[in-house]
């Protein structure tokens, strides 16, 4: 498959907002580096780029976002309060600071990035979220690693729903019951690790097998698995070849059979951390 000519669909968030479905996450990406990847990605076509406070590269996404040349409208970019900024005032001074390391006066999604149910602090940091995004300051709110148990207890007690609640989800662990949840509550899933970092999940026979098929690369077929099945999805590389592939992979439409195939593969094989256990 030769570099996409395509630009990514989007999908409406439950405020009526519009989110790229595919972008390019910076997890793990060092700071020296970011600014370059982050502007390789916008060349490559991305208009959605996700960081976080805790990634320490907030500065780097937002030079690359400044020296694009690309309309500010036309990109979407999301950040995350972590864990030790919980709690109403500390909340409100952390999206000010991500602000200034991104050089932007707002953001296009603000996340609760882990619930950390132990501090007894997601409630009243999800009612700070509310005047975040009634300031202007991040056009969507929304949660990461939110349990349903957590997720339904925000909205009944503030009557705001998440625009989104980003979760690990690939393949081996497809968190179906979850994504079935945020689903019946117009909450938008978003999928960190999408190829289950890699190893053995690119190595998987049926993944294989449907990549060969369509003449595409194993980590195509998985990309395109989530953007079948619904799923906001940010693969993370800092290769260049890698970020145009994986953008490519907007032009493959696999077939319900393997849709199907890969949505088989869950094993219950968790990578990251248990939100119920994290704090």
């Amino acid at each position: 498959m030769t570099q996409s000519t395509m630009t990514s669909p989007t999908l409406t968030l439950p405020d009526g907002n519009s989110i790229p479905q595919l972008g390019y996450g910076v997890w793990q990406v060092d700071a020296g580096i970011a600014e370059d990847v982050v502007g390789q990605a916008l060349e490559a076509g991305y208009r959605h780029i996700d960081t976080a406070m805790i990634y320490g590269n907030e500065e780097g996404v937002g030079r690359a976002v400044a020296n694009s040349g690309i309309p500010r409208d036309e990109i979407f970019v999301t950040t995350k309060l972590w864990n030790d900024d919980q709690g109403h005032d500390a909340a409100l001074r952390a999206v000010d600071a991500s602000l200034e390391r991104l050089g932007l006066d707002h953001v296009d999604l603000y996340l609760i990035h882990w619930p950390t149910p132990a501090r007894g602090k997601y409630l009243e940091t999800w009612q700070a979220f509310r005047e975040i995004r009634d300031s202007g300051r991040a056009r969507s709110i929304g949660v990461s690693n939110f349990p349903r148990e957590e997720l339904q207890e925000i909205i009944d007690e503030t009557g705001v729903v998440p625009a989104v609640n980003q979760i690990e989800l690939h393949p081996y662990f497809d968190q179906a019951a979850l994504r079935e949840f945020n689903a019946s509550r117009g909450i938008v899933t978003e999928a960190w690790s999408p190829l289950g970092q890699g190893g053995d999940l690119l190595r998987d026979p049926v993944i294989e097998a449907v990549a060969r098929k369509h003449g595409a690369t194993p980590g195509q077929a998985v990309i395109a698995w989530h953007l079948a099945i619904g799923n906001v999805v940010f693969p993370k590389t800092v290769t260049p070849a890698r970020i145009r592939e994986n953008f490519a992979a907007l032009d493959l439409r696999l077939d319900p059979e393997d849709v199907e195939a890969i949505g088989g593969l869950d094993n219950g094989g968790r990578i990251g951390s248990d939100p119920k256990d994290f704090n």
